[in-house]
């Protein structure tokens, strides 16, 4: 087997607060492989962009990487010097934001800002850079990219911006691009072209992409492998198809009950009771054991770990051997 694009290890992010120290990503681990699509999903608040933006470099101080290891194709990027992250951020990683416009100046035409990232990161002369910022827009879907590379960002609708930034994310071809909730903000329609898009980046250019949403429904269409993010911890991580039809933790079952389906209509959708812990407030034991209705003695004490049933780990006592033998 090769080597795994993107590989997280026992990732821990603090944030010094006047009420001390809060972990709000606590020992999370996944891989993403060359070509590979995983879905990150959970509430708000359950550390699924500061993942993200872990893996990029941008955890601002009071914040910082406390623990753990991330290796971008066997290199460890969490420890390099600022100036090292930034030649790594940009050409070997991409990042797509959910608002087009935080990435896009304004005060520019968007042609100028591809071209001039194009060139920041190859040797391209400023012709062959303006030819590929081109023919990136026409892979993205801008219609008569020889003439839209020439306006601003206001000059395109939501759904465009979103595409001109997929543009700016693949300019120097990175191996990896984490989306971080990129088509909330956009209609229906639109949502399906640029997630139609992203799943062509991972099958033509062999790019691993890391899609950061709540919304179940992209993650199905999209994803090859989902991870579902509960308070800081990965809950359950799995085949797509495998975490949707047959989910393992009770709060992915909770998840996949509150998805509507058009067969079925007189069945009741599941609701999880309670809300999502204050990182200044999480429960010890499973942070989950408080809004479970399996919980019982030992949720309440012990942190589960990761374990592997079958293609899927599930962190949670229910599948421990340990436990049954006890019961």
């Amino acid at each position: 087997m090769t080597a795994p694009v993107l590989s997280v290890r026992n990732l821990q992010v603090e944030f010094e607060t006047r009420r001390g120290m809060l972990r709000a990503i606590d020992s999370v681990s996944y891989d993403i492989a060359k070509g590979e699509v995983l879905g990150v999903v959970g509430e708000s608040g359950a550390g699924k962009s500061v993942t993200g933006l872990a893996v990029i470099g941008l955890i601002d101080p009071p914040g910082r990487i406390s623990g753990g290891e991330i290796l971008l194709s066997g290199l460890r990027i969490d420890n390099l010097p600022p100036e090292e992250m930034r030649k790594v951020r940009g050409k070997r990683i991409g990042m797509i934001f959910q608002d087009p416009l935080t990435s896009l100046n304004p005060l520019y035409r968007v042609g100028d800002q591809i071209i001039e990232t194009i060139k920041t990161h190859t040797n391209l002369t400023d012709q062959q850079a303006r030819k590929r910022a081109i023919d990136l827009l026409a892979e993205v879907g801008i219609p008569a990219p020889e003439k839209r590379i020439d306006g601003y960002p206001h000059e395109f609708s939501g759904g465009m911006r979103q595409r001109v930034v997929i543009a700016l994310a693949l300019c120097a071809e990175p191996e990896l691009i984490i989306a971080d909730e990129p088509t909330t903000a956009l209609d229906v329609s639109v949502q399906a072209q640029i997630i139609s898009l992203i799943k062509r980046l991972g099958r033509d250019h062999g790019t691993a992409v890391m899609l950061v949403t709540h919304d179940m429904g992209v993650i199905a269409e999209t994803c090859d492998r989902v991870a579902v993010m509960y308070a800081g911890r990965v809950a359950e991580i799995g085949p797509v198809q495998e975490v949707i039809k047959n989910p393992l933790h009770p709060y992915a079952k909770g998840l996949m009950g509150a998805i509507p389906t058009l067969a079925g209509e007189d069945k009741r959708l599941v609701q999880i009771p309670g809300a999502m812990p204050r990182l200044s407030a999480i429960p010890p034991g499973c942070s989950f054991n408080p809004r479970c209705s399996s919980a019982f003695d030992r949720c309440r004490v012990d942190r589960p770990e990761p374990l592997r049933q079958g293609t899927q780990a599930v962190a949670c006592h229910l599948y421990d051997r340990a436990t049954e033998t006890a019961a």
